[in-house]
């Protein structure tokens, strides 16, 4: 097989892994969100989060990974949309930021 098929076809197996890796990573950001919304009290709107960034990154044990970090918006009272984030290593939950929430006038945060 000639050289220049074989890193065709080197290519299109990475593309391949790439975009099913991005789904399984992508599924499990979508399910570590519904579970904070919920847990929050929070409305995770759309259901779904977008791809915001891609780097390489370190993992715990040192190893050469993956980075992404995905942009999802929530809403409190269901009237207004908020923005937050949530970083994944490899397929684990290393950030998430909620963003912070108005407070009820007469609550105490005490």
């Amino acid at each position: 097989m000639p050289m220049p098929e074989i890193l065709g076809f080197l290519l299109l197996a990475c593309g391949a892994w790439f975009l099913w890796d991005s789904l399984k990573v992508r599924e499990r950001a979508n399910a570590a969100m519904r579970a904070a919304c919920r847990e929050e009290g929070l409305l995770f709107l759309d259901d779904t989060v977008a791809l915001q960034s891609v780097w390489p990154a370190r993992d715990d044990d040192g190893h050469l990974t993956l980075r992404r970090i995905y942009e999802f918006e929530y809403s409190d009272t269901g009237h207004n949309r908020c923005k937050g984030n949530i970083t994944m290593i490899a397929d684990a939950v290393a950030a998430l930021y909620i963003g912070p929430r108005p407070t009820i006038e007469g609550e105490n945060l005490h």
